[in-house]
């Protein structure tokens, strides 16, 4: 996968997903040839910061950071509701009801023990989740 978004936050997430590397958009050539070689022989292909993450969080012994434990959609709904976005702006825009997208923020504040949207924006500002 060939983003613009860093392989902090969606690295893990796009080979947990299925796909066969994640590279950025600011990579090098070379880099690039890399990946494409490594994934068409059927490898997967982790840049040096995908490796270095994977490795911090299996020699920590700490469980992933707690957005990482959100689904795809959840996690879609939490950058919404992180850029200040209501509930009925985000059911429009991702073509859902509004009681779904209530839905996906009640889980969000489960699965994250938070209490409301302020404890969302902290969140995204103190981890850097880019929005």
């Amino acid at each position: 996968m060939l983003s613009v978004h860093n392989e902090e936050q969606y690295g893990i997430r796009v080979l947990k997903a299925g796909a066969a590397g994640f590279i950025p958009k600011h990579s090098e050539p070379e880099e690039f040839q890399k990946a494409i070689l490594k994934a068409v022989s059927g490898k997967k292909y982790l840049t040096d910061t995908i490796i270095n993450q994977l490795a911090t969080n299996l020699s920590d012994g700490v469980d992933t950071a707690l957005h990482e434990k959100l689904s795809d959609r959840e996690f879609q709904v939490f950058k919404l509701i992180a850029e200040g976005k209501s509930i009925k702006s985000i059911s429009e825009e991702l073509f859902l009801s509004s009681k779904t997208i209530s839905t996906y923020r009640t889980r969000i504040l489960e699965k994250m023990d938070m209490q409301n949207n302020a404890d969302i924006v902290k969140y995204a500002i103190e981890f850097d989740i880019t929005l």
